[in-house]
């Protein structure tokens, strides 16, 4: 039987030293083998393709997490002076028309990390930039300098929203994630329901269903060392009902 179809957003990345449309592997192989789908990587490059012309070709959508930072001016705040980057632009056009399109068509949406920043700005939505400095929250990211894998061994507790999608998937109260993000949700975006917070209230998970599909995103990674992972369902169920509902959790 032909499998369903995901569209993995791109990252504008350096390769040696030219501009490369890229995606980690860890991404592509979890979504592949967890939620049992076809997948097709999505090239930020809305000068040279819409997403109108591909949204109908997918499925699903996955918006990956990434190095790079949101554009405040896309949430009305360009002119932030504690905006850092790297932006990807690119990105940012492509993963604005891609939520627009597929939801408008009734196409799933799960988002990761940036992905989940994202969806939430596509939803009228705003982010907060201070989520490893300000002495009001726990820090959400790990100290500068660390080894790479070290950034990702920082974590903290989430808890599920009871009677949530991720609390009647999981049946579990509470869960251990990673942190490894500088922003994350300030304003909640119209229609989006909270599906986990962390111990200083920050917003980690959210769900909708816009024209009878689901939208669910995640702030931390569930992909990351899925094998070593004892609860890997947030990405395997979340992404299987990308594309195949019936065996979602989101039923």
């Amino acid at each position: 039987m032909t499998r369903p179809v995901l569209g993995i957003i791109c990252c504008t990345r350096t390769v040696g030293v030219e501009p490369a449309q890229a995606v980690m592997n860890r991404y592509v192989t979890a979504a592949m083998t967890y939620g049992d789908v076809a997948a097709l990587l999505i090239p930020s490059l809305p000068d040279l393709m819409s997403a109108q012309e591909v949204a109908p070709r997918l499925d699903g959508l996955l918006l990956t997490g990434s190095p790079s930072n949101l554009a405040p001016d896309r949430y009305g705040q360009g002119d932030a002076p504690d905006a850092e980057g790297p932006f990807d632009l690119g990105r940012d056009a492509m993963t604005a028309g891609l939520i627009e399109a597929m939801t408008g068509q009734g196409r799933p949406v799960f988002g990761v990390c940036r992905g989940l920043q994202e969806l939430n700005v596509a939803f009228g939505g705003t982010l907060r930039r201070d989520m490893s400095r300000s002495p009001d929250l726990i820090a959400h990211h790990s100290p500068d300098g660390v080894p790479f894998e070290a950034m990702f061994e920082h974590e903290h507790e989430v808890a599920l929203t009871p009677g949530g999608v991720l609390h009647r998937g999981l049946a579990r109260d509470r869960l251990k994630v990673n942190s490894v993000h500088y922003q994350g949700v300030d304003r909640l975006g119209e229609g989006l329901t909270i599906e986990a917070r962390a111990p200083d209230g920050v917003v980690e998970a959210f769900s909708a269903r816009v024209n009878g599909a689901p939208v669910v995103a995640v702030q931390w990674h569930p992909e990351w060392r899925t094998r070593d992972n004892p609860i890997p369902r947030p990405f395997s169920d979340c992404s299987a009902a990308l594309c195949a509902a019936s065996r979602s959790l989101l039923m």
